[in-house]
């Protein structure tokens, strides 16, 4: 805490590409994203870049953040 009372904490951000299997709806599909993305870290954003059909996967570009 500093002179002003304020808390500060030192977080890394990472940018993460990661892949996942597409899933049925759409909130399965955020759940299969949200958990892959936390063992990188903390997910602060996401997006899908691009989906294979053919091979049933969704490429995640995402930055996640960690603690020192």
């Amino acid at each position: 805490m500093n002179d002003l009372g304020i808390v500060s904490t030192i977080m890394n951000t990472r940018f993460v590409i990661t892949e996942v299997d597409l899933q049925a709806t759409l909130a399965e599909m955020q759940l299969a994203i949200e958990s892959t993305l936390r063992t990188h870290g903390e997910p602060l954003r996401w997006a899908v870049t691009s989906v294979n059909a053919k091979n049933q996967k969704a490429q995640i570009e995402a930055i996640v953040t960690t603690s020192p």
